[in-house]
């Protein structure tokens, strides 16, 4: 594989053409430095919850997340994304509780930390409550992970539901 430099400290376009000639592509370059992204390193997943969990009440629980919809770098293990390309990510969370009783949190963990939070305030009879959270988190590609937690204050404990209501995504919006 040859490696192939470009100098133009303007910015600019170049055109690709195919050895046939049959199909060209146009590149357009911004005047800046930084990371051209290909789509073989934007690491992306989704995540949800296989089975129901219970959260006790007035305590921070990570969220199960048992089905892996798609992982494209292999970053999402036993719950957790642990991303090895550094820079910023889009990440999102919902969880849903079958029992509307109280507030329902949503949080997004970075390295053990609540970076980020939605909260669903149920209306009085609402049999389930969904929580969501999305931020962009930076990542430094070799120990931070993001895990998704959840908190209700009820009395006691509720249920969080499974399948796509209850999920965790994340993708590489740009590198570092």
């Amino acid at each position: 594989m040859a490696n192939l430099k470009l100098k133009n400290p303007s910015g600019g376009s170049l055109n690709l053409v195919s050895a046939d000639g049959a199909s060209d592509l146009t590149v357009t370059f911004p005047a800046t430095t930084g990371t051209a992204m290909v789509s073989g390193n934007m690491p992306a997943f989704n995540a949800n919850a296989t089975t129901t969990q219970s959260i006790s009440s007035g305590t921070y629980t990570k969220v199960t997340l048992g089905t892996e919809v798609f992982d494209t770098n292999n970053n999402f293990a036993s719950s957790t994304f642990t991303p090895t390309v550094a820079g910023y990510y889009i990440i999102t969370g919902s969880v849903i509780i079958q029992s509307a009783a109280g507030a329902l949190v949503t949080l997004i963990y970075k390295n053990g930390s609540a970076v980020a939070q939605g909260t669903s305030y149920p209306a009085a009879g609402q049999i389930s409550a969904t929580a969501t959270i999305s931020s962009v988190i930076y990542c430094n590609g070799s120990t931070d992970y993001i895990d998704l937690y959840a908190y209700q204050g009820t009395a006691g404990s509720l249920t969080i539901g499974s399948g796509y209501s209850t999920q965790m995504t994340g993708c590489l919006v740009r590198a570092a």
